[in-house]
């Protein structure tokens, strides 16, 4: 009964949010039709150099009419960007010309794949092959040719960038600046049937300037990535993905050791096959997975007494991943609170690999419906503390599209890692979103409706909550509130903290002063409250940056202020050793951030935060730089140095890592990764090579090595030397 009136209370707020929008028309008015640009169709195949020099490029006019977003929006550039787009039956081809007034202005050190080039010159591309507003894909490369690829998420909030497709992009250098040409294999997307044109947007980033520039949608206070405000490619030809079928087998060569037993040493073949049931449905199956080539992550030191978030690295889970996603106001820039379906409980425990047999995925979209399922079979494995069997998890997801920006849906999930029986999660929501309120401006409104049950869980728990969000460039007000079940902890989600009420309300004043020096001030207020399922208070935070000042620059300063307040009923251990007991604590913290603007060689992020905490000090220091002395060669050094210094005990916590990248070509990276922090007193050693010898096909080297530090002390972990090579056979 208590389940109904809940789903129905969350139907009722949707319905509110739908009928706020269908009875109040003029606040989601139209602002005109959006810009179109006709494609040249090829049947022969381009070198892709990134010359723009063959006959073909002269076939069809170059867009030009580009628009400023910053520093002033609508503004002519100040350098002229030049965008043809032809097709072929097999694929789409991208190529742009920008010039400069000076080319020695060009911003760019990346080679890496997938590295972030929002600070850099680069070109950026999203396109929405299915018209649907609310997905896509996006595609960017830099000066120097480094390639990104990400999948539009939270219909165009924000975007996985940890996705990867199959596509080709080169660049050349001339006497005006830069060209670039891009080619995306019809094979490497999914697209809608029997339609002639897709949603296209285009932008280009002058970094020396502080300057962004955009083909349509060039609003302030709309993000580039939002689909439903592109342009449109027409006069597209019948794409022909062939029999679909893609093919990739892998070889890995593993030779690890632990401590003093003997190396181990295996060869092991693992397959992924990928079928196109139709251009926009894709079936995958995964034989013997094995993820040798993902990044270590990153350590994190934890001043709290929740868990640590890590995101999603492997390629497998990645694939679709937008569809999986599900309510809004559950994760936010500054921490994840909940995650329905957290696909590292899958093949992960404890941060150690278990070996997943095998797995299948399917996704797609038919119509203005998305839906995605997923099965994997994971073999046994054994903890310090337990064994266990082999388990099968997996999930559904459905997805409608409504009112062009808005989507409800339903979730469910099934099975455990750790084999308890009885396991399954559910759930619907509902969203509502509008990049037209009063004209141009965001807006968002979502709820959303958990339930959960487990064999060790004493009765069905549940969770759900709201969020209303109004995203703009001069004023970001949101509120979100959810409430999370007592024992509510889904096998195959995330909860950071179950058994509370949580309230946020935020907001942000960023006006453009027109000041020569002065780009933008951020003038920030955000209230965060929890309290258990009874309403006794347990934790608050108010926090403010009255000082958030973004320089014509590109250098940044902020001051902060955070009133803060725990009431703990049982103790903790924030440190080895150092006990925080039960009791009421607030604490008045102040910090400080600057930044250097990444046109330099030296750039980085200093930050301090110091002030009271629970009756004692504490002062957090955090440093990030980047250093590029050439073309070739780049350095990235982060530091964390914690110093408490509290009644109950002092501690000092230090987190060290450097990165060493030789950018010898955009297909050839070599990176070390070094890592050491005074908790663990290990010195983590991750280092890669990175060849991709065909658009196809890639090979990886990889070697980690830890040791463990102490004074007096040095202790050899383990080591592992990973090679592996993969090929994808498109058919």
């Amino acid at each position: 009964m208590k389940i109904c009136q809940t789903f129905c209370s969350l139907r009722s707020k949707a319905l509110m949010v739908a009928l706020l929008a269908a009875c109040v028309p003029h606040l989601f008015s139209q602002e005109g039709e959006s810009p179109e640009m006709e494609v040249g169709q090829i049947s022969e195949a381009l070198q892709i150099d990134g010359l723009l020099n063959e006959a073909a490029w002269e076939t069809v006019p170059a867009l030009t009419d580009l628009r400023a977003t910053e520093p002033v929006e609508g503004a002519l550039p100040s350098g002229e960007t030049r965008v043809k787009v032809l097709a072929s039956p097999k694929a789409l081809i991208i190529g742009v010309d920008c010039l400069y007034e000076d080319p020695r202005q060009i911003v760019s050190y990346s080679k890496l794949r997938d590295i972030d080039l929002e600070d850099e010159d680069h070109i950026r591309v999203v396109i929405d092959p299915f018209l649907d507003g609310q997905s896509g894909y996006i595609f960017a490369v830099n000066a120097s040719g480094a390639r990104y690829d990400a999948l539009v998420s939270n219909r165009g909030e924000s975007e996985n960038d940890e996705w990867d497709a199959v596509w080709e992009a080169a660049t050349s250098r001339h006497a005006q600046g830069w060209s670039l040409e891009i080619m995306i294999p019809i094979q490497s997307i999914n697209y809608k049937k029997g339609i002639d044109r897709w949603a296209f947007n285009i932008e280009r980033r002058i970094q020396s300037n502080q300057e962004t520039v955009r083909w349509a949608n060039a609003k302030v206070d709309q993000w580039f990535i939002q689909t439903s405000r592109a342009g449109f490619l027409t006069n597209l030809p019948v794409f022909d993905y062939g029999l679909g079928l893609n093919v990739r087998p892998s070889l890995i060569f593993n030779a690890d050791k632990e401590g003093r037993e003997d190396r181990n040493i295996s060869i092991d073949p693992s397959l992924d096959v990928g079928m196109r049931l139709s251009p926009n449905v894709q079936a995958t199956v995964t034989v013997n997975t094995d993820f040798a080539e993902t990044e270590v992550d990153s350590r994190q030191t934890n001043l709290t007494r929740f868990p640590l978030f890590f995101p999603e690295k492997r390629a497998f889970f990645l694939e679709g991943a937008d569809i999986f996603e599900f309510g809004v106001g559950l994760s936010g820039r500054r921490s994840r609170q909940l995650v329905p379906f957290f696909s590292r409980r899958i093949g992960l425990h404890e941060g150690e690999q278990v070996p997943i047999r095998v797995g299948a995925k399917l996704n797609g979209r038919v119509g203005d419906t998305g839906f995605g399922g997923l099965v994997a079979r994971t073999g046994g494995f054994s903890s310090e503390e337990n064994e266990y069997g082999a388990s099968t998890m997996g999930l559904v997801r459905l997805r409608q599209n409504v009112m062009g920006e808005s989507s409800f849906g339903v979730i469910g999930m099934f099975g455990d890692p750790e084999g308890r029986t009885g396991s399954y999660s559910g759930g619907a929501d509902f969203t509502f979103q509008t990049t037209r309120f009063r004209g141009d401006k965001n807006l968002i409104a979502g709820v959303w409706g958990l339930r959960t049950d487990r064999q060790d869980i004493s009765s069905p728990q549940y969770s759900y909550g709201l969020k209303v969000d109004y995203p703009n460039d001069l004023w970001d007000i949101s509120l979100t509130y959810m409430r999370i079940g007592e024992q509510f902890n889904p096998s195959l989600g995330f909860v950071s903290r179950p058994g509370v009420h949580f309230m946020r309300l935020g907001t942000m004043y960023s006006p453009r002063p027109k000041w020569t020096w002065l780009r933008q001030m951020r003038n920030q207020l955000f209230f965060t409250l929890y309290t258990d399922l009874q309403g006794e208070w347990e934790s608050y935070s108010i926090f403010s940056a009255p000082l958030n000042w973004r320089l014509e620059s590109g250098d940044r300063v902020e001051f902060q202020l955070n009133l803060e307040g725990e009431q703990l009923e049982e103790p903790f251990e924030i440190a080895d050793g150092v006990i925080i007991p039960a009791g009421t604590y607030h604490f008045t913290r102040f910090g400080f951030e600057a930044d250097l603007a990444a046109k330099r060689k030296f750039s980085g992020r200093l930050r301090w935060q110091f002030g009271s905490f629970y009756e004692g000090q504490l002062h957090e220091l955090q440093a990030r730089t980047n250093w590029n002395p050439t073309a070739l060669l780049t350095f990235e050094f982060t530091a964390e140095h914690n110093i408490g210094r509290l009644p109950f005990g002092d501690f000092d916590q230090t987190l060290v890592g450097t990165r060493v990248r030789f950018n010898v070509t955009p297909d050839l990276q070599l990176n070390s990764f070094f890592q050491y922090d005074t908790d663990s007193r290990e010195l983590g050693v991750n280092a890669r090579i990175h060849w991709i010898f065909d658009p196809q096909g890639d090979f990886f080297l990889v070697y980690n090595h830890n040791t463990f530090y102490n004074p007096g002390e040095r202790q050899f972990l383990g080591n592992q030397l990973l090679a592996k090579v993969r090929y994808n056979f498109r058919m």
